[in-house]
């Protein structure tokens, strides 16, 4: 049993990174589909911690067989929090009590984490000096918890995807629970060893089974999203794209929302742009456009003869090299990404404002998603649009598309008076969309 005590401690490390990456799953996962995520990452991490203490608490009720309990916890822990992912994906796309079945699974995986530390402290109690132990344990579970902090934003994320993500640290579970039939030999039966070590081995399975076949529930989940037909879908490390095609034409979604159907989608692009031309007292040259990654805006802007250069910042290449994938989108936006008057910049908007030393601009565009979460929020301060006049010639045009006056009331007239605030003349305008309803822009 002393030899193992190194390798038990390296579990700890493994224990506490896969205990962070389910939390930062189930936020993310949260955050994704219900929007708002300071509120949806507040309550998971609330609930997730109080499960923990919880099940600290309650390993206090466990007094005999604690090596094979301590594998069978892991066991759980594995199949819940390697299943949470495709679980809460496929909930949302197809159950209406969602926040229900998220909120109890974010409990009950807490509660497993909870359990794991101090039944282990409990079995190595004997083998190491007590203050020697707790010391080892906890600063090998903070470490653990740095390694989840930085893998999942940085790698996991963007290159496995959150199924694949929650399913691969699943598998690393089940496989500490397997790892431990051997560490803790000495302190399980024969017949429980053997025993385990077929559930283990039957839960890495089933987990690699479904981790190779991740696609799949990810378009399980969007089948039961979306009424047309997926013709394009793609994980960026910033969104979720997802293309259809249905009876009233092509639709964009990101991350779950419609972007445009094309069947009305110039309704909105022609009340986005046209304004600001019309306002422009003279020839416009230079045009800055801020989001409009699918080129639509850059279709009617192209329009205009007089237009010599168009730069589009838009963050995600994934979305301004959308229509070489979908030939559909490359026609609806009449090939704009070709025309050798527009650059593209893929960049943080509010970054590139604050460190480019363009030339100024005639008229900017300024089309973002509607600001749900801080990431967006920011791009509607007045810090931002103060960023944006410095860019600007003195009688420049600008057109911000601001969400809807009718649905959203109070957004709406925020970002007017925002806008006010930032030192801008405005003029607020609106168009009806047979997609969207009442839709503001400001001028």
């Amino acid at each position: 049993m002393k030899r193992s005590i190194p390798l038990l401690f390296l579990n700890v490390i493994i224990i506490a990174t896969c205990g962070l990456i389910y939390e930062l799953l189930a936020g993310t996962v949260s955050s994704y589909v219900l929007g708002d995520s300071v509120t949806q990452f507040s309550l998971i991490i609330g609930i997730y911690l109080f499960a923990m203490g919880a099940g600290s608490w309650l390993s206090r009720f466990i007094d005999c067989g604690l090596a094979a309990k301590f594998i069978d916890i892991e066991l759980g822990v594995a199949l819940i929090g390697g299943f949470s992912a495709p679980l809460l994906f496929l909930a949302f796309a197809n159950l209406s009590y969602f926040g229900v079945i998220l909120y109890t699974m974010v409990f009950v995986i807490g509660a497993l984490v909870g359990l794991e530390i101090p039944l282990l402290m409990r079995i190595l109690k004997d083998q190491l000096d007590f203050k020697e132990l707790v010391s080892r344990i906890l600063a090998l579970d903070y470490i653990g918890a740095l390694l989840a902090s930085l893998l999942f934003p940085l790698f996991l994320v963007p290159k496995l995807g959150l199924n694949r993500t929650s399913l691969l640290f699943g598998m690393l579970n089940a496989a500490v629970a397997v790892w431990a039939t051997w560490l803790l030999a000495p302190l399980l039966k024969n017949r429980a060893r053997t025993f385990l070590r077929v559930k283990g081995g039957f839960v890495l399975v089933l987990l690699l089974i479904a981790f190779i076949k991740a696609d799949y529930f990810t378009s399980l989940a969007e089948d039961g999203l979306f009424v047309d037909n997926i013709i394009y879908a793609k994980s960026s490390p910033y969104q979720r794209i997802v293309v259809t095609k249905g009876k009233t034409g092509y639709a964009l979604f990101l991350n779950g929302n419609l972007q445009f159907n094309s069947f009305d989608e110039y309704r909105y692009h022609e009340a986005l742009v046209h304004p600001a031309f019309a306002a422009f007292d003279g020839e416009p040259k230079r045009i800055l456009v801020l989001g409009g990654g699918d080129g639509l805006a850059l279709r009617e802007i192209l329009k205009y003869k007089s237009v010599e250069s168009v730069t589009l910042v838009d963050l995600d290449p994934e979305m301004t090299g959308i229509s070489n994938h979908v030939p559909a989108l490359d026609e609806l936006n009449r090939h704009s990404f070709n025309d050798p008057r527009v650059t593209v910049v893929n960049a943080d908007a509010f970054v590139w404002l604050d460190d480019a030393q363009p030339e100024a601009f005639d008229i900017a565009i300024v089309d973002f998603p509607d600001p749900n979460n801080f990431a967006l929020g920011k791009l509607y301060t007045t810090r931002f649009y103060r960023l944006l006049k410095a860019k600007l010639k003195p009688d420049a045009a600008v057109v911000v598309q601001c969400t809807s006056p009718l649905y959203a009331r109070k957004s709406y007239w925020s970002i007017i008076k925002t806008l006010e605030a930032a030192g801008f003349d405005v003029r607020p305008y609106q168009i009806t969309v047979p997609s969207f309803g009442v839709w503001g822009y400001a001028l």
